[in-house]
């Protein structure tokens, strides 16, 4: 049984003691002694009930070398829950009447060698398109930095085959967020970094969210570095200094599919502005964390830009994970309650899913 497992039971235990008036307070014991059985978790963890925070602490370092430690503002690397504002912008667009969700991505993108795909089938990873990251690992040199025309430009030229009909089946497609990011471009005439300040960043005051290059988030006290633990070292090292971690170098131009960084209090500010339908309609919302519908009439629960699962109790259930070189991230959403979790690890722990699925445990048992 490890760490966690034996601390949970434990928690659980005393849990089941509280008397009502002191659950808050319990919890946030709890939620401490979770954490301190897992002593090398860094990152930051906010659990908030109906917008307020009822649980935010930092564990860990932002840089290890200089023993600078996290904070709740520290900056982290977002990776694939980036995906969720690349679909929020879609979204708009289709609000706005310049886009639709059935449309070819061929409108927008002539000459892709991959007929037959939707815009709504790039959101929600039906679309059957190839690994864009694998091809630019084969054909690119790595001495330049790769944007999204780049990758489109390889894909016409390279034509890697599909891997099914659109349609056929869910399979995760970063491909499919690139092409959409470009889609955002095209279908707003502005470019996807500058449309997506003015439209989410700025207006929802998510002052240290950005889609930073290496060199701004170089720059940044802030931004919690990203560390991998090396056994054979018994330590963390930088995940930068490894070979494999390059690609978020020569590919530092992509846009749609990750890049954004941000803070825990950014994130609850976009779950605030999502729940008040500051951004798009509560009709579009509601499409939005809808399951996809397979060629066959089956369900995929995944929306566009969000996983999905449902509860008995909660019912439906919106996240999203990211995972990137010394980096593991999510959100989860809970209707019923309102509640939610934003955990942002940057030495991409061990533990991280044990954890996360602990803190949900844990809520349950609060809300009893």
């Amino acid at each position: 049984m490890n760490a966690v497992i034996k601390i949970l039971a434990g928690v659980l235990f005393l849990a089941g003691c509280a008397h009502r008036p002191k659950v808050e307070s319990d919890f946030s014991t709890r939620m401490d002694s979770l954490f301190h059985s897992v002593p090398d978790f860094s990152g930051v963890v906010l659990v908030a009930d109906q917008g307020l925070p009822v649980y935010h602490r930092a564990f860990g370092f932002a840089d290890i070398a200089t023993q600078q430690k996290t904070d709740t503002a520290s900056i982290f690397e977002l990776a694939s829950v980036s995906k969720q504002f690349t679909a929020t912008l879609i979204a708009i667009l289709s609000e706005e009447g310049k886009l639709n969700y059935d449309d070819p991505i061929e409108k927008f993108l002539p000459g892709l060698p991959y007929p037959g795909i939707t815009i709504r089938q790039l959101l929600n990873h039906t679309s059957g398109l190839p690994d864009y990251q694998a091809l630019m690992d084969q054909k690119w040199d790595k001495s330049k930095v790769a944007g999204n025309d780049d990758i489109i430009a390889y894909l016409k030229k390279y034509k890697p085959a599909s891997l099914f009909a659109p349609g056929d089946k869910y399979e995760y497609s970063n491909t499919g967020y690139v092409l959409l990011g470009s889609i955002v471009e095209k279908a707003s005439g502005k470019d996807f970094v500058d449309f997506c300040r003015a439209r989410v960043f700025r207006p929802l005051a998510m002052t240290s969210t950005d889609i930073r290059t290496k060199a701004q988030k170089d720059s940044i006290k802030s931004f919690a570095l990203g560390y991998i633990f090396v056994a054979e070292k018994n330590r963390y090292v930088r995940a930068d200094s490894f070979p494999a971690s390059n690609y978020t170098i020569w590919l530092g131009a992509r846009k749609g599919p990750g890049r954004i960084s941000s803070t825990s209090s950014d994130l609850l500010r976009w779950d605030r502005a999502l729940r008040a339908n500051r951004l798009i309609k509560e009709s579009t919302w509601q499409e939005m964390i809808s399951p996809a519908r397979l060629n066959d009439g089956s369900q995929s629960m995944y929306g566009m830009g969000w996983m999905l699962r449902d509860d008995s109790t909660s019912g439906r259930i919106v996240f999203h994970t990211g995972d990137n070189p010394g980096y593991k991230t999510e959100i989860i959403r809970y209707a019923q309650p309102d509640r939610t979790v934003i955990v942002l690890c940057n030495n991409a722990h061990a533990q991280f899913d044990a954890l996360v699925r602990a803190i949900e445990k844990l809520m349950i048992k609060k809300k009893a």
